[in-house]
């Protein structure tokens, strides 16, 4: 938690505000995280989605390339023509060398294609430098043109297998709605959301949890319409507590 979280507060209340942050937590792990991890788990083994993204085997390149397609983008979508982007652009060279108006076409699915086009030719530009190998130290990572904080994350989670959350707007409406909303509006910025997002995802299978969270986001705990019944964590579910009392008292 950087100091810049609590500008302004007086040193007693600044200590005070660490401590109940601290505890709010360690309350949370005890109480709800491994339900919540070991339920999301099953539900995943039966339901998970396939993605060619997800195989064992595939170079960096492919893993890092996937993660930006996946930007603000449905997987679904990015699905459609991840394979084909792989057969034309298959490293860091070939994407290197694309013409950008071959480039901004494979991308038109995905929406902002040209300023994607520009930022992912940066991207391959960088890494012909560094000859292909991503750094391991993470403000170098961040260095990076277009790697910012998810897709750092997403390096780190699947390239170097550290446990880090994949967290954007869908994992953050899951954890939000089951543990309790964030404070602030920018999710890369508030630390309960981070550290408890972190917490969540940190184990022995830190990639499948934070798929599981992903597609349960798509498939069941939507945006405005989320499926409370077939959830398998509902007995436990902030949000779905809150609906059943809100319904109750409509009819009292």
């Amino acid at each position: 938690m950087g100091r810049g979280d609590f500008g302004g507060v007086g040193k007693g209340k600044k200590r005070r505000s660490c401590t109940n942050f601290a505890m709010m937590l360690i309350e949370i792990a005890q109480e709800k995280i491994e339900f919540f991890r070991k339920n999301l788990l099953g539900w995943y083994r039966k339901n998970g989605r396939k993605f060619p993204w997800r195989k064992k085997g595939l170079s960096h390149y492919e893993y890092v390339i996937a993660e930006v397609l996946l930007q603000r983008t449905k997987a679904e979508t990015v699905s459609k023509f991840y394979l084909a982007f792989m057969k034309n652009f298959p490293n860091w060279e070939a994407l290197n060398n694309a013409n950008i108006k071959d480039l901004e076409q494979f991308l038109q699915p995905v929406g902002l294609y040209r300023q994607r086009s520009k930022r992912l030719m940066s991207l391959a530009a960088e890494m012909v430098k560094r000859n292909g190998v991503l750094p391991e130290d993470r403000a170098e990572l961040e260095s990076i043109p277009f790697m910012g904080q998810y897709i750092s994350n997403a390096v780190e989670l699947i390239v170097f297998g550290r446990p880090q959350p994949l967290i954007d707007v869908n994992m953050a409406r899951v954890l939000e709605r089951f543990f309790r909303p964030r404070k602030k509006v920018d999710i890369r910025y508030d630390p309960y959301l981070q550290r408890l997002a972190l917490m969540t995802v940190n184990g022995e299978k830190s990639k499948e949890i934070n798929w599981a969270i992903l597609d349960f986001a798509a498939l069941v705990c939507k945006v405005k319409v989320p499926d409370c019944n077939s959830c398998p964590v509902s007995s436990k579910c902030t949000y779905f507590s809150n609906a059943k009392s809100h319904q109750s008292s409509l009819h009292d």
